[in-house]
């Protein structure tokens, strides 16, 4: 199977998952790590000295966007960072369009030339409670 159906599956599997009234907390379901894409062409380069491992990113879709109907931009404290790259965006982008909430975070950060080795993003889907 390869990766994008096996990423698709767990979200499918994560979004069926039944909660109970006694669960305590929050369900959150690691459905991706990758490289940040465009770093180089936004803020990246200012905010390199900054960013931290384990730092907080914002999701946010951009369904107009004209390069992708699927992105997903990815910034911290309200910068521009960059995006989850294309080729792995499908599954986050579509549990987001249902109203699931996405959460992302800063996994490792590398002092590459490469840019799309500089900062790995793990991303979360937080699941809906029901009663």
């Amino acid at each position: 199977m390869d990766t994008r159906r096996l990423r698709r599956l767990l979200i499918a599997l994560a979004l069926a998952a039944p909660w109970h009234p006694t669960d305590a907390g929050r369900l959150r379901v690691l459905v991706q790590t990758a490289p940040l894409a465009g770093f180089e062409f936004h803020e990246g380069s200012r905010l390199w000295p900054q960013l931290q491992v384990g730092d907080v990113l914002e999701l946010k879709r951009e369904p107009a966007n004209r390069h992708d109907t699927r992105a997903i931009a990815v910034r911290w404290r309200g910068e521009m960072l960059g995006y989850l790259p294309r080729a792995e965006n499908d599954a986050v982008s579509e549990a987001m369009d249902r109203g699931v909430t996405a959460e992302a975070r800063i996994a490792a950060l590398r002092d590459e030339r490469d840019p799309w080795r500089r900062v790995q993003v793990e991303v979360f889907l937080v699941m809906p409670r029901t009663q």
